[in-house]
């Protein structure tokens, strides 16, 4: 019987889903609300930077959760991504997607805190926003493509993990390995008398 990793499933799929859940809602929702309800645009840069400011430890933690059952669940899997066919290459895609998404999240936030400190009230930040200053108008343009990229990102793994559960279902995994062992044995996928195995032929590949 396999291994069962019900832990690191979850805290792969709930801090996916918490990542991409809560940057979406954030672009969608805290943006617009601020739009609509801030006024002049100080008032809206600062109630936005406040909301995303509160999300930033939450989003940290689903992150860390994430990068935790990733981790996980790759050296469960070792054996299956060396030895079937694929697997490798959509792990492979996965690993540099989640690259990218975790850079853009954190030059989101990056940006999102130097906003934060020039568009507050607060002597102190205005001190520290003297301090390192920056060029509003920029770091807006850049905070705003960034606040849509991690989303898309983070989506795009969101397929990549629907993907890499079609890959586990027995009889992809059976085809999977079998197309490994022709790349690796070119020779063998002449012979007339070979059969690829389906699913309930596991007793024919134990047998062979």
């Amino acid at each position: 019987m396999p291994e069962r990793n019900t832990v690191l499933r979850s805290l792969h799929d709930l801090g996916l889903a918490a990542w991409f859940g809560g940057s979406l809602m954030g672009a969608v929702g805290l943006n617009g609300a601020a739009r609509a309800e801030g006024g002049a645009q100080p008032t809206r840069e600062r109630i936005a930077s406040s909301g995303w400011a509160k999300w930033a430890p939450v989003s940290a933690a689903a992150v860390g959760a994430h990068l935790v059952g990733s981790s996980g669940l790759l050296a469960a899997n070792a054996a299956r991504v060396a030895g079937q066919q694929g697997v490798a290459a959509s792990t492979a895609a996965k690993t540099a997607l989640t690259a990218v998404a975790l850079a853009a999240t954190a030059y989101t936030r990056m940006l999102g805190k130097k906003i934060e400190l020039a568009s507050s009230s607060d002597p102190q930040d205005t001190e520290k926003a003297a301090e390192h200053p920056v060029d509003t108008d920029k770091a807006q343009r850049q905070l705003a493509f960034l606040q849509w990229a991690v989303p898309a990102l983070t989506g795009g793994l969101l397929v990549l993990n629907a993907l890499h559960g079609e890959q586990q279902r027995p009889e992809e995994q059976a085809r999977g390995i079998w197309q490994r062992a022709m790349s690796r044995t070119p020779h063998m996928a002449h012979m007339p008398s070979m059969h690829v195995p389906s699913v309930p032929d596991w007793r024919w590949m134990q047998q062979h």
